[in-house]
């Protein structure tokens, strides 16, 4: 549903935000673009978030940019895909910009090693915490349960591709439900 009264501006510096404030990618950035989203600009609901989630994590490309551009593109069609796609790399582009110009000479050395060990030890909290979610959203039912730990175990030991995954899960599902209501009438 486009919504004119979202302005590509609005979009821009929204997801620019996001996009500035989270370290450690897509996932890191999925509790900040929940509460930029949902409870400061009201664009969706949470329930509506988890489907850009869920969208977003089958196609290609990183899940945040892929959030921001469907968003945009709901809101203000293809300039406001556009608009929001900028704003959440902009920010990327320019740090990755400054480190590369001043930084580069002292990558190898025993601070800045140190430094990032810090920061990946702080971005896996922030992507167990956005993962919390899916997970309460999820795990519904002892079937939803099941396909999450097979999912996880086929993946892990067979290196299964994940949209494979995916489509492996929608057919289980539409099997199971369609099951359960042939034996519930």
């Amino acid at each position: 549903m486009q919504d004119k009264n979202v302005s590509l501006l609005d979009l821009f510096w929204t997801f620019a935000k996001v996009g500035a404030m989270t370290f450690g990618g897509g996932y890191a950035m999925l509790p900040v673009i929940e509460k930029e989203l949902i409870d400061k600009k009201q664009w969706m609901t949470r329930q509506d978030l988890m489907d850009f989630f869920a969208v977003s994590q089958v196609t290609p490309g990183v899940i945040a940019v892929n959030t921001a551009s469907l968003l945009g593109y709901q809101k203000r069609r293809i300039l406001g895909a556009l608009s929001a796609t900028l704003g959440i790399i902009t920010p990327s582009i320019i740090i990755i910009t400054i480190i590369a110009l001043f930084l580069t000479k002292y990558i190898s050395s025993g601070i800045t090693e140190k430094l990032f060990a810090s920061i990946r030890i702080c971005v896996a909290a922030l992507i167990v915490n956005a993962l919390l979610p899916f997970f309460k959203k999820g795990i519904v039912s002892i079937f939803t349960g099941f396909l999450f730990a097979f999912s996880l175990a086929v993946y892990f030991y067979f290196k299964i591709s994940p949209a494979l995954l995916v489509v492996f899960c929608a057919i289980a599902a539409i099997i199971y439900n369609s099951i359960k209501r042939k034996t519930s009438k």
